[in-house]
This record gives structure tokens, sequence and C-alpha cells, in this order.
């Protein structure tokens, strides 16, 4: 039995699973971490009662499968440390975000109903759920026409993920639902619910994806009634509720989720965070200047400023979002390592299949092997990283992905290094555009799944921006962060911390590696660079009409 100090529980809601960890506040060591798929999984094409969806890009989930998580994941990790209940302090969690769930009056979701269990529109909308930029594009127009103050703070353009896009596609396409509706609540804040009995918003996903500004509030009844008449009154509505800064008290665990979880009741809660977001203090940066690279299926790019300015086609930028005192930016783009997923499993031949059996290593170990042969250019590829459209700076989902350069003796990893160097140019593009406006960035930290597990990718990201990259010691910085965020509603007087800044500097550990850009390859690829923003432009500005009719098709 471990009784060697305290222990806070940090629990990362993702887009296939929930990972619960319990980590020592004094040391920083992880002591027990445990994963639980979600059965439903995405659910894209069929309701979990069988009923068709027929709208193009939806992206649903169950909210039961999260609870799933919590109720196997929370004693299975416990049980794992070897550590009495009595010993955990805190509680903090981080979800992807804009996921939102149309709930009743008593928080119960209302695709629990059978009323409305055939009805698409009364399910959870994940993060990734694309299938209401047509209100989203109708939100931006009227915003850019009426010169509304608060869509720079939005790089000038909301996205088809964020809350008002989603809220706005129930209401159009099931007027019954959003009647039935009495909240739309982030999974975040439902979740926090679920364990505390105590309804608050958190004003990390508020701000960047529900238009709530510190000291504006939210957008004008004018606006939304202009939008539509029955969205006047929406913010004092179905989306009202008290909005709360990350790294505040929640609430406390009840009696009742104390005993399903198999926890002391009374624990507190930490405000629920956007799981990227909880990845900055998980990487150890607590002071401005320093992006952080979240690289998982898509990357977040997060950084802290002292300073508020509108920067063309980031997520938002908001204030004690992540830390106190702090503006925090988000840019990002909506694929990274889903597009090399999906080139594997789509594109690749099945000589490479059968090499990468004999060797008995994954494909994308064998192509990240053979594409280290290659240097810059050396492949005659250049390919745009839009394959789930362009989040920053352009914020269009309804763009694709182009190559070119292939011809007849193109190779599987030619086109796979070239995936990695299109991410890679996709994120110096967005360096560039903060840059472009007076935001001083001295250092890169790449943390989540991807950079611990392929060292090309790392070394062409340090050479196509020129910047050394840090490699956190972690893969689930997340976690930690919202760890560390528990250990911070706990407070020093109960073996906590009393700010995140402290959290930060005892229980983050060193980082792990570092990538030093090679100067000749910086180079080459700052030609190349050039050309790929010729690229942008053309595809994603002169011709956007004809890509977004492709896509259309």
């Amino acid at each position: 039995m471990d009784s060697m100090g305290k222990y806070a529980i940090g629990i990362d809601f993702g887009t296939g699973s929930g990972r619960v960890i319990v980590m020592n506040v004094q040391t920083g060591e992880v002591v027990a971490t445990d994963v639980t798929e979600y059965c439903h999984g995405v659910i894209t094409d069929r309701l979990p009662n069988g009923a068709a969806i027929t709208k193009r890009e939806t992206a649903l989930q169950h909210p039961l499968d999260y609870i799933e998580v919590l109720e196997t994941s929370i004693p299975a990790s416990i049980q794992k440390a070897n550590i009495e209940k009595e010993d955990i302090i805190g509680i903090g969690l981080d979800f992807t975000s804009c996921t939102i769930l149309p709930v009743k009056e008593d928080f119960s979701p209302l695709c629990l109903d059978e009323k409305w269990e055939s009805e698409p529109n009364a399910w959870l909308k994940l993060w990734k759920h694309h299938a209401a930029q047509e209100q989203a594009t109708k939100i931006n127009e009227l915003a850019k026409v009426r010169g509304e103050s608060w869509l720079p703070r939005y790089g000038g353009i909301i996205s088809s993920e964020w809350m008002l896009p989603k809220v706005l596609e129930v209401l159009e396409n099931s007027p019954e639902v959003y009647d039935a509706t009495t909240f739309f609540v982030e999974a975040a804040d439902w979740l926090t619910f679920q364990m505390t009995n105590s309804f608050k918003r958190n004003s990390c996903a508020a701000g960047f994806k529900g238009t709530w500004h510190e000291e504006e509030g939210y957008v004008s009844e004018d606006f939304l009634g202009a939008l539509h008449p029955k969205l006047a009154s929406l913010y004092k509505t179905k989306l009202g509720g008290e909005v709360a800064s990350v790294g505040e008290l929640a609430g406390r665990l009840t009696e009742e989720f104390a005993e399903r979880v198999g926890l002391q009741a009374g624990i507190p809660v930490a405000m629920g965070i956007i799981d990227a977001h909880a990845g900055v203090p998980g990487a150890g940066v607590a002071t401005p200047n320093k992006m952080v690279l979240v690289m998982g299926t898509s990357t977040c790019h997060m950084l802290l400023s002292k300073e508020e300015k509108n920067v063309p086609g980031i997520s938002g930028v908001v204030k004690d979002s992540i830390i106190p005192n702090y503006y925090a930016y988000e840019a990002g783009q909506a694929a990274v390592g889903d597009i090399f997923a999906w080139f594997v499993k789509e594109n690749v031949p099945a000589y490479i299949v059968e090499e990468a059996n004999t060797r008995n290593i994954s494909v994308h170990e064998l192509l990240e092997e053979k594409a280290t042969k290659l240097g810059p250019g050396a492949n005659g590829l250049l390919a745009l990283d839009w394959h789930n459209g362009c989040r920053t700076p352009l914020v269009d989902a309804k763009l694709s992905s182009v190559f070119i350069g292939q011809t007849l003796a193109t190779k599987p990893e030619e086109m796979y290094r070239a995936l990695i160097e299109a991410t890679a140019f996709g994120t110096k593009l967005i360096i560039e555009t903060f840059q472009k406006e007076g935001i001083l960035i001295e250092e890169l930290i790449a943390c989540g799944g991807l950079p611990q597990r392929n060292k090309l990718l790392m070394q062409i990201y340090a050479d196509v921006t020129g910047k050394p990259i840090s490699v956190s010691a972690s893969d689930i910085t997340p976690a930690i962060g919202s760890a560390m965020y528990g250990a911070v509603v706990a407070g020093s007087k109960n073996g906590g911390y009393d700010c995140i800044e402290d959290a930060c500097e005892k229980m983050v550990p060193p980082t792990q590696t570092i990538y030093t850009p090679n100067q000749v390859n910086v180079t080459k690829y700052e030609e190349i660079f050039a050309y790929y923003k010729q690229m942008v432009h053309f595809f994603g500005v002169e011709q956007k009409e004809m890509m977004e009719y492709l896509k259309q098709l």
C-alpha cells in the first residue's frame, strides 16, 4: 500500500476514449493510468437504435460512454495505484470542444428519451461535427455585414465546430428538438454537474467556442434576433448559467457519485477545461511567448500573452482561460495524425504492408524509416494539409487537400513525407500569422502522442519552422494538466497548491527531447514553403469556389 503523500485525479476525455490518471501531488509522478474506450465510438452513419443519419459530416457520440469512463477507470486507476481513497484531494477534467448535448431541466440528455432517440439533432454533437457549416456561414456573413465587434477576436470568422452554429443547426433542422431542450451544455460542464450536482459553464469553452468575453459578455440579443427570432434570448435561457474561470471550484463530489466511483464524498472538483488547453500547464508552460503544439488527430497551437490582439483565423483569445492574468490564444490544424492514419489505411500498397508484417513493425514505422532517407524536396511533391478543412488561418471546413507533383514513379514513402511536410508548413504559417501581429514566439513545445512516436515528424517540424522543438516527457499532458487543476482546487492547506503556476513548477516532468533545426534543411524548406503559401492562396482564396463546389459534389 502506497501511503506516501497526497494525490490528484486527472481525467482526459478524447475523441475515442477517456483516460484517468492518479498523480502524486508532491512528486509529479503518475502512479496509475487507466483508459476506457467509448463503446459507441464516433456515430456517423446510424444512431444506436439503427436510425439512419443522412446528413454528411455528422459526428455524434453517446453521453453514457463518458459516464462509463468515470465508473470504470476511476476505480481501476485507484486500484492500480494501490492507495487509499482518503489520499485523493482533488479532481480535474478536460474535454474535446465544442462537444455539446441538449439536456432537459434535470440535465438528463434528450437523446436518452425514447421520444427523441431517433432524431440525430437530439444527440451529442462531437467537436468535429462539421454538418453545421451552413449555419456557420450564415452567422459569419451577418456578423460581417453588421460589423460585429466580437468577430475579430475569433480571427474574423467562426467555425462550424462551435456552439452557436451547432445550436442554430438544431433550431433550423429540428425545431421541435430545440423547443424541447432546456439547456445546450458542453460535455465537460455536463460531467462536472453529474459529479457535483452543481452547474457552471467553464470559461475556457465559453470563451473559445461560445463567443463569451470576460468583460463584454456574449454577443448581443439584437444580433441573435436578427439571425433567428427564436435565438434572441438564447444566452439567458438555453445557454444560461454562471461562467466560472478555469482553476476554480466546480463543486464537490456528491455522496451518490462518490459511491459509484469508489471515492470519498466532498472531494473538490475543478472546472472543466478544453483538452488541448489543459496540455499547456501539463507541458510545463505557465509563462508567455511559448507556443505549445498539442499534437494528435489534430493539432492545437496554444500561446500565452500579456496582450489581447486580433489575429486572423485563430480560434479565439480568452483571458484567464488557462493561466490567470494571461490571455490565451488558440489556433489549429483540423487534421494531422488523422491524415497519416488515413494515408496508411486507404493508400498504402500491399507490398508495403507485407514488408511491415515480415519485419514485425507497423506500416507507420516502415514509412517513417523509408521517408527518413529522403531529403527536403527530394520527393518532388507538395501537399496541402486540408483533409478535414483548414482551421487556421482560413477557417473553412469546406476546403479539401491537394497533391502536386505526383508521377508514375511516385512512391508511398514520398507521399507520406509530403504529408508530414504539409502539416509542418501549416504550423509555420500559423506561427507567421501570429508574428505578423507582433506576438512574440520564442519557443516551441510539442506534446501528445505523435511527438513521442515519430522522430522524423519532429525533425521536419524543427527544420520547417527553423526553431528548436522541445518534446514533453509525457504523452498525456492534458490529463496531467487536469490533475494539476485538481491539486489547485484542493489548495495548499489540503496538500495541494494555491495557484496553477506552483503546481506547474512541482508536478511537471522535465523535457524529454529537443530537436534542433538542420540549417541546410531550413534553407531548402524556406524555398518550398514559399510555394506552399502560393498553394494556400490559390486553392484557399482564388479558387475557393472550385474547392467548395468539388466538396459539395
